[in-house]
């Protein structure tokens, strides 16, 4: 052993084979390891040479602002930068000197797929679909963006005399849909809309709204009848009828208009009711009733279904002319055709008829998400 206190001068070529560390004080210099600087950012290679670390191609590299088009000056296409001041993590996508291209690769927020009960649920590939045709509840236990339609009732139409005909198309229900709603972890109660009841010698009644959390679907406006000044507005309009009496207003982004009403001329037929895809049709004279207004074809649950039809207007039982037609769920108006009512779960509006009064169809409300 050497005695540490005793020693003065340089130690040449000595072999030391243990130091004792509380025996050791002052300043040990920096050890002469290899040639080359040594710092925090060389690394120590097995030649005994410090070097700085190359980054590989896609070896992320953290620094505390974002890439620009000259910094670093010569990337490899593929290399990743995060920027560790806001978490932005880039990809270059471009090499060019002077004018690399760099595209973000976090734009929003990683979150667990969704998960929840309720309503007639069915699979399509990746996305789970919950259909509610009546009321009821869909519970989220872990939540996350969906997709909706919400879907109210369609509107009733009255029954006229029956010699006459002035009974208006039931408007369709007011019809909304969207992608990206966000949704929390809780129960929602989910409202669906009842098809708006005919009436005898009256206005169609309207529909009932459905509702999704902060959605709500307007009813269908009901058909109108006789000599009525103004139709009832809904979701979409119910038709007008005789006097050139516009049809209900629709709501803005739910639906639309009814058809306007002719002047009689020894005739009186009504017109038909606004659909999410068009207005109602209009009474080309008083002898010849209104088309119901188109509705929309949709695909949220994998497959093309009709929803939001009007109804058709009803033909004056003297003429030759024919009764307002329907599409989309909307109820036939009556003449040559057969009156009908809406269909159930298309919100359809009703037919106008004069020898019995129909409902509107009743709603729907669809919601799917991602869950693998």
């Amino acid at each position: 052993d050497l005695d540490a206190a005793k020693l003065t001068g340089t130690v040449a070529d000595a072999r030391i084979t243990t130091l004792t560390a509380s025996k050791l004080s002052g300043v040990v210099p920096t050890a002469n390891l290899g040639t080359g600087t040594a710092s925090s950012s060389t690394v120590l290679y097995g030649d005994g040479t410090y070097k700085t670390e190359p980054v590989t191609a896609n070896e992320i590299t953290k620094q505390a602002s974002d890439p620009t088009i000259s910094n670093p000056a010569t990337p490899t296409l593929g290399d990743l930068i995060l920027n560790t001041s806001n978490g932005k993590l880039y990809v270059c996508t471009t090499v060019a000197v002077g004018a690399n291209v760099w595209e973000s690769g976090v734009e929003g927020t990683v979150r667990p797929f969704m998960v929840a009960t309720g309503g007639t649920i069915t699979t399509v590939g990746d996305y789970k679909i919950h259909s509610f045709t009546t009321s009821g509840t869909f519970t989220v236990t872990s939540a996350n963006d969906c997709e909706y339609l919400v879907l109210a009732g369609g509107g009733g139409a009255p029954k006229s005399e029956a010699t006459a005909g002035h009974a208006g198309g039931g408007g369709a229900g007011g019809l909304l849909t969207a992608t990206g709603f966000t949704t929390t972890a809780q129960a929602y109660t989910i409202t669906v809309g009842a098809g708006g009841a005919g009436n005898n010698l009256a206005f169609g009644s309207n529909g009932s709204d459905s509702v999704f959390s902060s959605i709500t679907a307007t009813g269908g406006g009901g058909g109108g009848y006789g000599a009525s000044v103004t139709n009832p507005a809904g979701g979409s309009g119910g038709g007008g009828t005789t006097y050139t009496h516009a049809g209900g207003l629709g709501t803005a982004g739910q639906g639309n208009d009814g058809g306007t009403g002719a002047t009689p001329g020894g005739h009186v037929s009504g017109a038909g009711g606004g659909g999410k895809g068009g207005a109602g049709g209009n009474c080309a004279d008083s002898s010849t009733a209104g088309n119901g207004g188109a509705g929309v074809s949709n695909s949220i649950t994998g497959s093309a279904v009709d929803y939001a039809g009007g109804g058709g207007g009803c033909r004056d039982a003297r003429s030759s002319n024919a009764g307002g037609t329907a599409t989309h769920g909307g109820g036939q108006g009556e003449a040559s055709n057969s009156p009908s009512a809406g269909t159930v779960n298309t919100g359809g509006g009703a037919g106008g008829a004069r020898s019995a009064y129909y409902a509107g169809g009743s709603g729907i409300v669809i919601i799917k998400y991602q869950f693998q």
